[in-house]
């Protein structure tokens, strides 16, 4: 479908469901962005389930959104059960707003819901010349290490920088695999990958389905669940949110707003090393990008840089739409 085309669409929808134009033209720059990444669990895939929790009212419409000022530096959103791409937007322009202002910016935000990806606001920052944490926290779907229940969300570390070019910008789940994909798969009757995901009776399983049902597998054993555990505190206890396996699953609990947390942090690079910050970048990705290569790599890519190619590689191609996706679009959109 030409991107122009699904905009409109987009757009029409998220109005019938009450939404402000300039909300809805943000979410639907965003899913449609997450499909032209390449990340498509991010995107379509998730129209329906937003919109179901705006119908039945667990995602606010029009939300009454408060900033309150800390300090020149901190600052708290309370996001009012709005849906995430919004409460987000708002906070990472609040945060680059105070590190301008001071050189760091820290912003918490509470009661708000999935906002994408973590990489749609490190880029803001990153392309305002700053450096950038964010972190988020989910429905419980990875089992805390040496427990066999699923607690802690899959709960994905991002990390952004300027480098004169292409965006470093480090997105990843603490999990094998997010989510998203595994929820894309489900939906589509597609299998997994081997080894991400457990189904109820502890078993290693390829069934979308049965994964949904048991518990996804986090990096690298205790150092995952660990880092798991980490961003669930940053973004879920110090926000006043929902933490510990509270947070409700968009998709299967209906009993109520999610209450997702989200923290970010901004800082201005230059605050220590001046006009060198952006030389020493450089200097440090070509050291990298210099070293012999292992058997079967041409290149050694940063974090952001594959990402990068792939917008710009689709950026002005049409969106392939799976058809049991096209059907839910196109039964939103007559609503």
């Amino acid at each position: 479908m030409k991107q122009k085309k699904l905009k409109l669409i987009l757009n029409q929808i998220f109005q019938k469901y009450n939404l402000s134009k300039d909300h809805s033209k943000i979410i639907s720059n965003y899913l449609i962005k997450a499909e032209l990444l390449g990340a498509p669990s991010h995107g379509l895939a998730r129209l329906k389930m937003y919109c179901d929790r705006i119908k039945k009212k667990l995602i606010k419409a029009r939300p009454k959104i408060k900033i309150r000022k800390i300090s020149n530096s901190i600052s708290h959103v309370d996001a009012d059960n709005s849906i995430g791409f919004i409460a987000a937007d708002i906070g990472i322009k609040q945060a680059i707003k105070n590190a301008k202002k001071t050189g760091i910016g820290l912003v918490a935000i509470k009661r708000s819901g999935h906002y994408g990806l973590s990489s749609f606001y490190a880029e803001q920052a990153v392309k305002n010349n700053l450096l950038v944490f964010c972190f988020t926290n989910a429905p419980a779907a990875l089992a805390p290490y040496g427990a066999k229940k699923s607690l802690f969300g899959t709960n994905p570390i991002c990390f952004g920088v300027p480098t004169g070019k292409a965006p470093f910008i480090f997105d990843a789940s603490t999990s094998m695999i997010n989510r998203g994909k595994i929820r894309r798969a489900s939906k589509l009757g597609m299998k997994i990958p081997y080894g991400v995901a457990l189904d109820k009776f502890g078993n290693i399983t390829t069934d979308a389905n049965k994964a949904l049902k048991g518990t996804q597998l986090p990096i690298a054993t205790f150092k995952g669940s660990g880092l798991a555990w980490m961003v669930d505190i940053l973004s879920g206890v110090i926000t006043g949110s929902s933490h510990s396996g509270k947070i409700k699953d968009p998709f299967d609990d209906f009993s109520g707003p999610q209450n997702m947390g989200h923290l970010f942090i901004t800082i201005n690079p230059k605050i220590f090393i001046g006009k060198n910050f952006l030389k020493e970048m450089k200097i440090n990705i070509s050291r990298i990008k210099k070293l012999p290569k292992a058997k079967g790599f041409t290149s050694i890519l940063y974090p952001g840089e594959r990402k990068n190619k792939t917008y710009r590689k689709n950026l002005n191609k049409d969106i392939s739409i799976p058809s049991k996706i096209l059907k839910e679009l196109n039964e939103l959109n007559a609503c």
